[in-house]
């Protein structure tokens, strides 16, 4: 009786190996910088919190004037939202442009982190006294 080999042969071992190399070759440079990407979305997503925390004080103060804050500063809206800005260490890594917001009128605020490279994103201050 004859006795028949199975498995793969050296050829088809290499190629296998060559494929995979050249596909973490095309994938690599993509995960590479996601600390960047990350800190984006980070800024990104405060912003959008401000801009919510914003509209949410307006609404409120308008149904009952003692109830939340007064804003007319872009620097006023950080307190209208729950637990203030993020922090770092105990340290803030956001800063706010500080400008002046008229009584229900809207204004396009910039919010700065401390990263490297620096990041900034917009949001918008709804005024209320």
């Amino acid at each position: 009786m004859k006795k028949t080999q199975t498995g793969f042969t050296l050829i088809e071992l290499v190629m296998v190996i060559v494929i995979l190399g050249v596909l973490a070759a095309v994938a690599l440079p993509k995960f590479v910088d996601l600390k960047t990407d990350a800190q984006k979305a980070a800024i990104a997503g405060v912003a959008g919190a401000l801009s919510s925390a914003s509209s949410v004080n307006y609404a409120a103060r308008k149904a009952n004037s003692a109830k939340g804050i007064v804003i007319d500063n872009c620097t006023d809206v950080a307190d209208a939202l729950q637990g203030g800005l993020p922090t770092s260490g105990g340290a803030a890594p956001y800063t706010i442009t500080a400008a002046a917001v008229a009584a229900d009128a809207s204004v396009t605020c910039t919010l700065t982190d401390s990263a490297s490279p620096v990041n900034t994103a917009t949001f918008t201050a709804i005024g209320i006294l």
